[in-house]
């Protein structure tokens, strides 16, 4: 008989064979800390700010945690929230929009005015309302392309401009009334998704997870690259289905889930879905890093800012047409105030940087549950708007703060 000659195995095979079955938990979670050392700290500040409001809150007004006030705040996320995610794409090309505000308001003036007043079918009222978003995004992005005008400079001009055309378009009346029994208003304000249907959705939800991190797991083993064990997937999307399944619980001793509040988290997600896996998304984040790296790469950059800016323009229209029928009427104040502040403010709060590149479409959503959450439970406490902007300002200012330091730690160790 012959016998085979077996090679010894080499350390580095011994590697090898690890990266591609899995770098396993302990190296997940070591992996997971150097990102954290290195600067890269995602939604965790966010996270951890929301559990500290929540819980500092509750203690001061035990009604806040309710679940009467939870699905109200809930529903007064989705309108702004909807804004502050057009805003996320703005600010991943490193530019800014400060006109978001003043588009939502014009956009409720147009369904209001084609719908309430001149009486056309709601369906045609809405798409022209939403046609003002693109258009709008269309003008800044051809001043931007062409004559290299600051965006800063661009949507602080529109924001003044557009609030002109808004009070032309409602012309005489500062306020027109949207019919209460038009679906528009009963979706926004009294639609809740049974509780079958939720826990259903939130099944769905999380086997999308589980499914997207084991598409992605066997694309990197495939390449022989190092993949998270499966178990912590499995692990992943349990605990997420568990967490929505006790909220949808919890809301359904009230009203239950709005359907509202369940179109933006649709929209976010959609949204992180073309950030992270299409190529337009990929684009984006490279021109947000280095623009002229991205155009070196052969990225059409031109076409990056145009699309940005619409998509920016289009979602603030959406949210004006969303709050406009949740509050039932269009008026000279509809996105005047503090929309813009919290618009932005949820974008930058969530964890997207300022300086292009870096966040997600999450982004919206996290940011909005705090800037929500200020609000309600300052109202709680009956305390004046003063305070709620001085709150406001001051965990936007920190939000800046992190977001500094760690890009400043970033670098320290890109370069180290």
């Amino acid at each position: 008989m012959t016998s085979k000659t077996v090679a010894p195995r080499t350390g580095d095979d011994v590697q090898d064979e690890r990266l591609i079955r899995g770098v396993g938990v302990r190296g997940a979670i070591d992996g997971f800390a150097r990102r954290v050392r290195g600067g890269d700290l995602g939604a965790l500040p966010v996270m951890i700010g929301l559990v500290l409001i929540w819980a500092v809150f509750q203690a001061l007004n035990p009604n806040f945690l309710s679940a009467n006030n939870l699905v109200n705040l809930t529903l007064q996320c989705a309108a702004v929230g909807t804004i502050a995610l057009g805003v996320v794409v703005v600010l991943l090309v490193g530019q800014i929009d400060l006109s978001v505000g003043s588009v939502s308001g014009l956009a409720a003036a147009v369904l209001g005015v084609t719908f309430a007043q001149s009486g056309w079918p709601l369906p045609l009222a809405i798409v022209a309302a939403l046609a003002v978003g693109p258009l709008i995004g269309l003008f800044y992005s051809f001043l931007f392309n062409r004559f290299g005008v600051p965006s800063f400079v661009i949507t602080l001009g529109g924001l003044l401009g557009i609030l002109g055309l808004q009070l032309a378009v409602l012309g005489a009346n500062t306020s027109i009334n949207i019919p209460y029994g038009s679906w528009l208003v009963t979706f926004a304000q009294s639609t809740f998704l049974p509780p079958w249907l939720a826990y259903c959705l939130a099944a769905v939800a999380s086997l999308g997870v589980f499914a997207s991190a084991w598409t992605r797991s066997r694309r990197r083993r495939a390449h022989g690259l190092s993949t998270r064990p499966l178990t912590l997937d499995v692990v992943k999307a349990a605990a997420l289905f568990v967490a929505m399944a006790l909220a949808i619980a919890y809301l359904a001793t009230d009203r239950g889930v709005g359907v509202m509040f369940v179109l933006f988290v649709l929209l976010v997600v959609v949204m992180d879905l073309l950030l992270r896996r299409t190529r337009w998304g990929r684009s984006v984040y490279a021109v947000g890093g280095s623009v002229e790296a991205a155009r070196r790469a052969g990225i059409r950059v031109a076409r990056v800012y145009l699309s940005a800016f619409v998509i920016c323009s289009t979602l603030a229209a959406l949210g004006g047409i969303l709050a406009a029928g949740r509050l039932a009427s269009a008026a000279a104040t509809s996105g005047a105030g503090d929309t813009n502040l919290n618009a932005i403010a949820a974008a930058v709060i969530g964890g997207t940087s300022l300086f292009g590149g870096r966040g997600s479409a999450w982004s919206a959503l996290l940011g909005i549950l705090v800037i929500q959450s200020i609000s309600s439970g300052l109202t709680l406490m009956n305390l004046n708007s003063s305070v709620r902007f001085i709150v406001t300002g001051a965990v936007l200012l920190l939000a800046v703060v992190i977001d500094s330091l760690s890009r400043r730690s970033r670098e320290s160790h890109g370069t180290g």
